[in-house]
Formats: C-alpha cells, sequence, structure tokens
C-alpha cells in the first residue's frame, strides 16, 4: 500500500465524507453524487482519488458503478498506526 496516496485522499473533508457514506452500505456513484452540492464530475474526480488510493472498490452491474470501502486497506493502515503508536 503505498501511504503518500491513502493520506492524500483522507486529507479531505469531502472525501472522508465519502468514505463515512460507504461505511455501512454500497452506493452508487449517483447516489453519492445526490448527497453533494457539486457536480458529477467533482464527485467522480474525489472516487477516483479513492480508488487510486484503493480505499474504495467498484463494481459495475449494467449502465451503474457501486463503490464499496476496501476495508482490507483500512485495517492495515490501522495496524500501522497502532505500531507506530508503540502499544506494546
Amino acid at each position: 500500500m503505498a501511504f503518500a496516496d491513502t493520506f492524500k485522499a483522507l486529507s479531505d473533508p469531502v472525501r472522508r465524507e465519502i468514505l463515512e457514506m460507504l461505511k455501512g452500505s454500497t452506493l452508487s456513484a449517483g447516489e453519492i453524487a445526490g448527497k453533494f452540492d457539486m457536480t458529477q464530475a467533482t464527485v467522480s474526480y474525489h472516487l477516483k482519488i479513492l480508488k487510486n488510493a484503493d480505499l474504495i472498490r467498484e463494481t459495475r452491474h449494467k449502465n451503474f458503478i457501486y463503490y464499496e470501502l476496501n476495508l482490507s486497506v483500512v485495517e492495515e493502515l490501522m495496524v500501522w498506526l497502532s505500531d507506530l503508536k508503540g502499544d506494546a
């Protein structure tokens, strides 16, 4: 995992909000965009950053793209942060 990409993705409040939205469900790009007062292109940009950081996964079904959290990367990040803290 490239931590630089992960931390860059997490640095933006919109992307953190998208991750919160995906915490309990799988949502389409349109459903995600509908919760923000910004263009679909801007939301797509944020989704691309999150996907490149491997924080979310996409699944295509017919004409829709659905997004979900990639919990393995989140867990890997938590382990790294815990090791950094020195919980020994």
